[in-house]
């Protein structure tokens, strides 16, 4: 890993000292600006979702599209709302309600029988955002899945240089952040042209207070 752990502990240290205390608990986001990469070529584009090894923050809020047993077992693992074929067609058809749902919601999931209907349906609103859901069948162990949905965050670089994602919380142990912000890098490293040398800069921040340079 070309970041040692000691740089990543030190800018996590210093924001923790500068932040000032809120009301809520604020999340600790990686930001990283690239460099050397054009962007003209869709395969220079990044939308993919990242398994840190640490949940990032609580109650990551994943809506299933599903019917039947797959809908059941969904509302059972507690999951953030789970849309039948009827619920799906309703909210199709009301763009206002459409886009909260989608801004509320961090992941999708759909029963593979239903994604072509959201693709038609919600397809344009969930593209943009990077959001399509991700299919399983029937028979997935939907509770598995939800369970990894937890440590998931989501990378993307599409017309900018600059990407920035969650890896923890305010009150996370310095070790854990750690291990998620690692996460992130050797993913980037892998997935990038160049690997390390397309990053150019890092910072992490806490969502209201002042950012601090990770040492690269």
């Amino acid at each position: 890993m070309p970041v040692k752990k000691e740089a990543i502990f030190n800018a996590i240290s210093d924001i923790k000292q500068k932040s000032k205390k809120r009301k809520f608990r604020q999340s600790i986001e990686l930001i990283l600006n690239l460099k050397d990469i054009n962007l003209k070529k869709p395969e220079n584009r990044i939308n993919e979702l990242v398994e840190l090894p640490h949940p990032p923050v609580e109650n990551i809020r994943v809506t299933v599209f599903a019917t039947g047993d797959l809908a059941l077992r969904a509302r059972s693992a507690g999951v953030y709302r789970v849309l039948e074929k009827d619920a799906l067609v309703t909210l199709a058809n009301n763009k206002k309600n459409s886009k909260k749902l989608v801004k509320e919601t961090d992941f999708f999931l759909a029963e593979t029988t239903l994604m072509a209907l959201i693709g038609k349906s919600l397809g344009p609103i969930l593209g943009p955002r990077g959001k399509m859901p991700t299919p399983i069948p029937p028979t997935a162990p939907i509770e598995t899945i939800i369970d990894r949905h937890q440590r998931l965050v989501r990378l993307r670089v599409r017309d900018q240089l600059v990407t920035q994602c969650r890896v923890g919380t305010e009150d996370m142990a310095d070790d854990l952040l750690i291990d998620n912000i690692q996460a992130v890098f050797t993913r980037f490293e892998q997935r990038l042209p160049k690997g390390f040398k397309n990053i150019r800069r890092a910072y992490i921040k806490t969502s209201m207070g002042p950012s601090s340079k990770i040492k690269l």
